[in-house]
């Protein structure tokens, strides 16, 4: 019965382990990327109730799902490396929290993406005129709001991308 309860507790902390480490490889084109999504969701649960809360901008959207979905099978690696230096250059940058579990979760998630973006500039993606043009729109709506509001409406957003991330690979590595 011992041996039993022994296996029981390894098994279950092998599945914990294995979803803290989950990551996804994406195929961007002739090259590949591993993103940890299960941590992402993680910190970006910790701070969307408070981005949410504090955007007082609920007409305007800065990030588009069908815009996304729209992106050419060639533009995906460029288009992902775009939306990673917009959120942080821009978005991480301006966003600012009172608590300081949401400021290390803001600063852990700009962590990963950073992370990612130096695994990106070994794909040599192509941007085309039209991903261009999206993310030049995205800006433009982020700089038309005060750059608080923006980064709260940005960080809010987030699931957005999030979920665009995973649809591009359906298969995720423990």
């Amino acid at each position: 019965m011992k041996m039993f309860g022994c296996s029981l507790c390894l098994l279950l902390l092998l599945s914990c382990l294995a979803e803290l480490v989950d990551s996804r490889r994406l195929h961007l084109g002739s090259c590949a990327v591993s993103v940890h999504t299960h941590e992402l969701r993680q910190y970006y649960a910790d701070i969307r109730p408070n981005a949410i809360a504090g955007d007082s901008e609920m007409a305007v959207k800065l990030l588009q799902r069908p815009v996304m979905k729209d992106v050419q099978d060639g533009e995906t690696c460029c288009f992902l490396r775009l939306l990673l230096r917009f959120y942080v250059e821009r978005v991480f940058s301006s966003y600012s929290s009172t608590q300081a579990e949401h400021q290390r979760s803001a600063s852990a998630l700009a962590n990963a993406f950073l992370s990612i973006r130096r695994d990106l500039r070994l794909c040599h993606c192509h941007c085309g005129e039209e991903t261009q043009r999206t993310i030049d729109s995205l800006h433009a709506e982020f700089i038309k709001l005060d750059s608080k509001q923006a980064a709260l409406k940005a960080v809010g957003e987030l699931d957005t991308l999030l979920d665009w991330v995973e649809g591009l690979s359906p298969t995720s590595h423990a």
